[in-house]
């Protein structure tokens, strides 16, 4: 089988850290989360993965945060007749797989790079969409079929953006998919400052620019947020079924607020 030469840049890079991650998980005998087109993808790409030093804490952590985030999904499908979903930042992710999205639309989006390189393992159809941009260049929006809310994932994402960025963001949903729900993963301001000494950052070259303490924040940027639910991976269901070092240093994160914080999900009502 041909394998496909990894060829990206920077932030773009990252995306091979929760590919990697998802795949490996998969593969254990008592999974955090089942993903086989990770696996599938994993063996048709050439790329050094084991020179992104991913520590066994990431790939738990990135396991539990998709699994968490395909949760929110899930609840949306269930709950709504003509579903939109919108993935920003997609990398090569397969939750439209993972939660069996048949219903609806769903628009992957990714920079063009990315994109060109995900058409290699997913086909568009009827239903299912993928929109080559940068998510700060506001343009994709026009691409969306717009006139009703929409479920928004941004997995990986947003800590790469700076502030500014993410507000006008923010603005932009609210102005073109008004009373949709978005949830992301968010750092503390401290986990941000140190997070680009993380092994696999420094080999991608990527730089991380936001954390947030206070969800409050978020509020100032415009009328109309409200939080949802805080989700911290210290909560997870899954824990119970790590190995005793882990589930000890998960508990032991548990209890420490600012260990809590550090890295956590965040589910918003726009």
């Amino acid at each position: 089988m041909e394998k496909h030469k990894i060829i990206l840049t920077e932030e773009k890079e990252t995306l091979l850290v929760p590919l990697h991650s998802k795949a490996m998980q998969s593969q254990l005998n008592q999974p955090i989360l089942i993903d086989l087109k990770a696996e599938e993808i994993l063996n048709q790409i050439e790329y050094d993965f084991e020179g992104l030093h991913v520590p066994k804490q990431t790939l738990i952590t990135l396991a539990m945060r998709a699994k968490q985030l395909d949760t929110y999904v899930n609840e949306y499908l269930k709950h709504t007749e003509n579903p939109l979903v919108i993935h920003l930042g997609c990398g090569l992710d397969s939750r439209v797989l993972r939660v069996a999205a048949h219903k609806g639309d769903w628009y992957d989006l990714d920079y063009p790079d990315v994109i060109a390189l995900r058409k290699n393992f997913y086909d568009e159809t009827d239903h299912y969409h993928m929109i080559s941009s940068s998510v700060t260049d506001f343009g994709w929006l026009d691409q969306v079929h717009n006139g009703r809310p929409a479920c928004i994932i941004a997995e990986g994402l947003l800590m790469y953006l700076h502030e500014h960025e993410i507000e006008q963001l923010f603005l932009k949903l609210q102005e073109h998919l008004p009373a949709s729900e978005i949830a992301f993963d968010a750092y503390s301001t401290l986990t941000a400052k140190n997070a680009n000494n993380h092994p696999s950052i420094k080999k991608t070259g990527a730089k991380i620019h936001w954390g947030i303490d206070d969800v409050g924040q978020i509020a100032h940027w415009g009328s109309g947020v409200d939080l949802l639910e805080e989700w911290y991976f210290t909560d997870s269901e899954d824990i119970s079924t790590l190995a005793f070092w882990d589930r000890l240093l998960f508990r032991m994160m548990g209890s420490f607020r600012a260990a809590k914080k550090a890295h956590r999900i965040l589910h918003l009502h726009l």
